[in-house]
């Protein structure tokens, strides 16, 4: 592992870049080093630190994935099995025959996001060129249910045929996920997933809360939506409803790296299910990149060489980044209180910024030693 003092001034030029503030927990073999730099709160000046609890968004999908491939693994649900044979009225007639389960868990399933229609401004979503942010305003405290937005999602014009490829992310499939565990498991999905993947784990300090808060140690998060709000607007209570089984974890950086080192070690589901979840198909990112994907994870390559898997994710204001080596190894989990602090050129496109950069020059430290 590179030394203390590299690891922390690798954090400081992220902070340096412009991030408020941002933590991190690096893991190698049995070493461990945790850092934090910047602030909390840009008003008082309050610092993070390294055991903060943050909304760590999408990385909430591979939990979720972990709960459905462990009720694959006793033949309660089947991998390859049409969602219509569980969920009939959620995705009825060809479409629920045609579109399987796992299509809705590596995002293949052709079903349309359903967030431009609960945030009407970001109408262009995932495609930025024409969106704007006071819908995120307008739903701070709006409580949405899960079935509601699949409605949107699964009623609007389709992507492409199930089962086509590039796939679109959809977060709409993940709450289809989750209802899926909910019928087939009698138990509110967000309390399975806590019983059977976050205790399992024994995770102290992850939770999928109800509400616009939750406790604990944390930082207050800024959205800057590509420079749309200036300065960068805090968004630190906000009705996490809107992305419930895609995105609404709560959770800190030595637990991200717990979790996904007992994940890549068979512990918590088996090997084969690890071998499915990183089988991967060509989906288009919410930033509208072609990505890899697999099921709740995807590999990411670094610069220099090297692959590495895990999970990234965002809300409005909060972001976070863990990623294991091939061999369990090496870990690193990132958390960061500012998003979309790129702005856009005539095109729609995010524009470079030294934050990128930094980013980038950190993971590289840290995975690579």
């Amino acid at each position: 592992m590179r030394s203390p003092e590299e690891l922390n001034t690798a954090l400081e030029n992220v902070h340096r870049a412009g991030m408020p503030g941002l933590f991190a927990e690096v893991r190698d073999g049995d070493e461990v080093w945790r850092g934090a730099a910047g602030v909390a709160d840009v008003a008082t000046g309050r610092p993070v630190s390294a055991d903060m609890r943050h909304r760590v968004g999408s990385i909430t999908k591979s939990f979720t994935v972990a709960a459905v491939m462990q009720l694959v693994e006793g033949g309660q649900i089947g991998l390859d099995a049409p969602i219509g044979r569980y969920l009939p009225k959620l995705v009825p007639g060809e479409r629920g025959d045609a579109i399987t389960v796992r299509m809705l868990i590596n995002h293949t399933s052709g079903l349309a996001e359903y967030l431009p229609y609960v945030y009407p401004s970001l109408k262009a979503f995932p495609v930025v060129a024409d969106t704007r942010p006071q819908s995120l305003d307008d739903h701070r405290l709006t409580r949405f249910h899960a079935v509601e937005l699949i409605e949107k999602g699964v009623s609007a014009p389709a992507f492409s045929a199930p089962g086509g490829t590039p796939g679109l992310y959809s977060n709409t499939n993940y709450l289809l996920l989750g209802q899926l565990l909910e019928q087939v498991t009698g138990t509110k999905a967000e309390t399975y997933i806590t019983q059977n993947v976050i205790e399992r784990a024994g995770l102290r300090d992850t939770e999928l809360p109800d509400g616009s808060r939750f406790s604990g140690p944390q930082s207050q998060i800024y959205e800057a939506w590509f420079g749309m709000i200036e300065p960068p607007r805090d968004f630190s209570v906000f009705d996490m409803s809107f992305a419930g089984l895609a995105g609404s974890l709560i959770s800190t950086v030595a637990d991200l790296n717990r979790f996904f080192g007992l994940l890549f070690a068979g512990e918590i589901v088996s090997p084969s299910s690890l071998a499915e979840m990183r089988r991967t198909v060509r989906v288009i990112s919410q930033e509208s990149k072609i990505i890899d994907y697999g099921l709740g994870l995807y590999p990411m390559e670094m610069p220099g060489g090297g692959t590495f898997w895990g999970h990234g994710g965002t809300v409005w204001g909060a972001g976070a980044l863990a990623m294991t080596s091939a061999d369990g190894k090496r870990q690193m989990s990132v958390a960061v209180n500012m998003q979309r602090w790129n702005r856009l050129d005539s095109t729609g496109r995010p524009q470079p910024h030294p934050i990128d950069e930094a980013l980038a020059a950190l993971y590289g430290m840290a995975m690579y030693g």
